[in-house]
C-alpha cells in the first residue's frame, strides 16, 4: 500500500486584479474589496511516498504558482489546505517521510513521530520551514549558481549551507557531482559551463541538502532534447536512488515521457485530467492545432530599400572585418519578411542597421515614413532619428519593470503619458493584439510580471513595441524558449497585428520551421552577403543540409543562452564559405561587434 506524502484539498489562489497604486480611488470604491483574479481554482491532488509526478499544461495555466505553493515560497493560498503527512523527531525537530516513523532518529535517536501538518497554518510556521530544509527546488529559467567559483566549490557551499562536517565535505561533494555524471568538470569554472552542464550541477546542489522531495519547475525547457535526455535520466535516477518523490512542471511533452510516474493536466488554473503520462500528453497535444484562417493580405509597395549596403567593423588585430556586405533588397509594406542564416552570417548587424542602432558604412538604406523616403545613413532628428519613432525592435532579452504593474509596463515605465481611462483601452487593445483574449487581458492588466508564465511575459514585450503605434517591427528570436502551442499563439499575434494594425514585420531567426509558417519572403545571409532572397518555401528547399543542422544547433544554444541571461554573442564574420565555424572559435578574439570599432 502506497504511503500519502502531499495532500492538497480545494486549492485556490487569487491575486488582486489591481496594483496598489492602481483601482478605484473614491472612498466608497475603497472600502470594498479590491477585485480579485482566480489563478488557481480547485486544486484536488494527492501525491505519494517517492512518487514523480508531471504537471503540463500550456503558458500562464498556473503550474508556477502551484508548485511555489506547495513549495511554501510567496504568500499563502486564498482558501484550501497543503497537507504534508511526515514523520517527526520530537527531540531535534529533523523531519523524514512518513514511513519511517517508529524508527529512531538518525540526528538526536530519537523516536521519530507520524504528523499531518496543514502546510501554511500560521501555527506551524516552525514546521513549515523544517519541512522545507528537507525539500529543494529547481527554478525556471535561472541557474542559481556562483558563477565565478568552480564547480565543485559550489556543491561545496550548499553542503556548507546545511553545516555539513567540513572534513567529510569534499568527499561529498565528489560523490555528488559524480551522481550527475559531471566529475570531469569538477575544476571548470561554473559560468563557462554549457546550460545543459550547468543544470546538472544546480541539481548536484540540490541533492546536497538531503531532500525527501524535489519540485522541478521547467528544469529543462530551454535545452535541446539530447541534454534534456540526459537531464530527465538523472532526475529519475536521484529520485530512485534517494527514495526521492518530485513534482515536475513543464510544457514539453518530452518531461513527463522521461521522468513522470504519473501526469496532471492544468488548464486556465484547474485540472482537468489525472493519469498516465500517455493519456495526459495526448489530451495536451489535442490542444496543439493551427487551424485559424487569415484573409490574405494585399503586400503594399517598399517600406525599406537597401542598396550596395555595407557594414565594416575594424579590430587592431583583425583588421577590417565586413559584417554587411554590399546587399540589395526591398522590405514591403504589410509583409512579413524573415531574415535566416547561420551565426555570424549578418543577420542581427543588418537588422541594427534597419532599426536605426548602427550607422550604415556604405551604400543606401532607407525607409519609408507616409509618403517621404527617410535617408537612414544620416543622423539627426530629420534623418535617422525621425524614422527610429517608427520601427520597433523586441529584443531576445527583454525584460519588464518587475515593480510595476503591466499597465505600467506599458504606459509610463516606456514614457508613454495617457489619460488613466485611454491607458486602460489603449492597453486592452494592444494585449489583445498581442494574443492574449479579452479576458486574459482583463486578468494580467494589473498583474505583476512575477506573476506571469514566460510565454505571457514574451506578449507583454510585443505589446510594449505595438503600443507605440511603430510602422516596422524587428523580432529577434521570438520564440527562443516557448513551448510548441504558444509558438502557435505568437504566430497568431504577428499575424493579427499585421491584419488589424497594418504593420510590416522583420523575423530574424535559426528556427526555420516558425520563419516557414509565418513569413512570406525571407532572405539567407552567410558572411555579410544575400546567397538567396524569394519566397520562404523556395529559400528554405535550397539550404544544404549541414546550414540546415547548423541552424537547427543555433536554436539549442539560444535556449541555453536565454536560460542562463547571459548577453547575445555575435561572433565578428562567418566562414566565408558558410562552413560550421564553432562559435566560442569564432568569436574568441571579439565575441561581439561591441568589441570592435565601427566604420
Amino acid at each position: 500500500m502506497t504511503t500519502p506524502f502531499i495532500t492538497i484539498k480545494d486549492l485556490c489562489m487569487d491575486f488582486p486584479a489591481y496594483g496598489p497604486s492602481d483601482g478605484p480611488s473614491d472612498n466608497a470604491q475603497c472600502a470594498t474589496a479590491p477585485e480579485m483574479v482566480r489563478v488557481l481554482d480547485n486544486i484536488n491532488l494527492e501525491i505519494t511516498e517517492g512518487e514523480i509526478v508531471g504537471i503540463i499544461g500550456r503558458s500562464g495555466c498556473g503550474k508556477t504558482v502551484l508548485i511555489h505553493l506547495v513549495r511554501g515560497i510567496d504568500q499563502p493560498p486564498t482558501s484550501g489546505q497543503i497537507i504534508y503527512h511526515v514523520a517527526v523527531c520530537p527531540k531535534c525537530g529533523r523531519v523524514e517521510l512518513p514511513s519511517h516513523a517508529g524508527s529512531a532518529c538518525s540526528t538526536c535517536g530519537g523516536k521519530l513521530e507520524s504528523r499531518d501538518i496543514d502546510f501554511w497554518a500560521p501555527e506551524n510556521e516552525t514546521l513549515k520551514t523544517r519541512i522545507m530544509a528537507r525539500t529543494a527546488i529547481m527554478f525556471q529559467r535561472t541557474f542559481a549558481l556562483y558563477g565565478d567559483d568552480r564547480v565543485i566549490e559550489n556543491v561545496l557551499r550548499a553542503l556548507d549551507d546545511i553545516d555539513y562536517p567540513s572534513e567529510k565535505a569534499i568527499g561529498r561533494a565528489a560523490d555528488l557531482l559524480d551522481e550527475v555524471r559531471l566529475t570531469h568538470r569538477m575544476m571548470h569554472i561554473a559560468r563557462d559551463l554549457s546550460g545543459g552542464e550547468k543544470q546538472r550541477v544546480v541539481l548536484a546542489r540540490q541533492l546536497a541538502r538531503d531532500p525527501v522531495f524535489l519540485f522541478a519547475d521547467e528544469p529543462t525547457g530551454t535545452l535541446d532534447p539530447k541534454t534534456a535526455k540526459i537531464v530527465h535520466d538523472l532526475l529519475k535516477e536521484a529520485s530512485r536512488e534517494n527514495g526521492m518523490g518530485m513534482l515536475i512542471t513543464s510544457h514539453f511533452s518530452q518531461v513527463l515521457e522521461d521522468v513522470a510516474d504519473r501526469a496532471v493536466l492544468l488548464d486556465d488554473g484547474k485540472i482537468t485530467r489525472i493519469g498516465t503520462p500517455e493519456e495526459i500528453i495526448t489530451a495536451f497535444m489535442e490542444n496543439y492545432h493551427d487551424d485559424l484562417v487569415y484573409t490574405d493580405q494585399e503586400i503594399g509597395n517598399p517600406i525599406v530599400r537597401a542598396e550596395n549596403l555595407s557594414k565594416k567593423f575594424i579590430a587592431v588585430d583583425r583588421g577590417v572585418i565586413n559584417a554587411v556586405d554590399k546587399i540589395s533588397f526591398d522590405i514591403n509594406e504589410r509583409e512579413i519578411f524573415g531574415i535566416i542564416g547561420v551565426s555570424g552570417g549578418g543577420k542581427t548587424t543588418l537588422s541594427k542597421m534597419i532599426a536605426g542602432l548602427y550607422e550604415p558604412t556604405a551604400g543606401k538604406l532607407e525607409v519609408r515614413i507616409g509618403d517621404e523616403w527617410i535617408d537612414m545613413t544620416k543622423p539627426g532628428y530629420l534623418y535617422r532619428g525621425r524614422a527610429k519613432k517608427y520601427i520597433g525592435l523586441l529584443h531576445q532579452e527583454y525584460d519588464l519593470y518587475p515593480h510595476r504593474t503591466i499597465i505600467d509596463n506599458l504606459t509610463d515605465a516606456i514614457g508613454l503619458e495617457f489619460p488613466k481611462e485611454l491607458a486602460t483601452r489603449k492597453a486592452m487593445i494592444t494585449l489583445q493584439m498581442a494574443g492574449f483574449t479579452e479576458k486574459k487581458a482583463k486578468d494580467v492588466l494589473h498583474r505583476y510580471p512575477a506573476s506571469l508564465s514566460e510565454g505571457e511575459k514574451h506578449r507583454v514585450a510585443l505589446a510594449q513595441v505595438l503600443i507605440r503605434e511603430p510602422r516596422i517591427i524587428l523580432l529577434d528570436e521570438p520564440t527562443g524558449t516557448m513551448d510548441p502551442i504558444t509558438k502557435v499563439d505568437v504566430k497568431h499575434s504577428i499575424i493579427h497585428a499585421r491584419e488589424e494594425m497594418d504593420e510590416t514585420f522583420v523575423i530574424v531567426s535559426h528556427d526555420m520551421e516558425f520563419v516557414r509558417d509565418v513569413c512570406d519572403r525571407c532572405m539567407f545571409m552567410r558572411g555579410g552577403k544575400i546567397i538567396q532572397i524569394g519566397p520562404t518555401h523556395e529559400v528554405l528547399a535550397a539550404l544544404t543540409d549541414a546550414e540546415k543542422d547548423i541552424m537547427a544547433r543555433a536554436v539549442a544554444t539560444e535556449r541555453d543562452r536565454a536560460m542562463d541571461n547571459t548577453p547575445k554573442s555575435v561572433p565578428t564574420q562567418a566562414d566565408p564559405k558558410g562552413e560550421d565555424v564553432p562559435e566560442q572559435n569564432a568569436g574568441t578574439l571579439h565575441t561581439s561587434t561591441d568589441e570592435m570599432f565601427e566604420m
